[in-house]
């Protein structure tokens, strides 16, 4: 699974961690994030990330 990175603020959403804070578990693919969902760090949305070249984890 890919990672993506906000570039607001460098925060990287990797799918095998999820944002538990955010009620998104562990395993799910940013593509499956729900449309409201914001960066967890600065409140960027969605569209302010970037697929992570080679940052795949899991």
């Amino acid at each position: 699974m890919d990672s993506y990175e906000c570039i607001t603020c460098g925060y990287v959403y990797h799918p095998a961690e999820g944002d538990p804070q955010g009620g998104i578990p562990p395993g799910t693919r940013f593509e499956d994030l729900p449309d409201d969902w914001v960066c967890p760090v600065c409140g960027a949305s969605r569209e302010m990330f970037e697929k992570v070249e080679g940052g795949g984890q899991g």
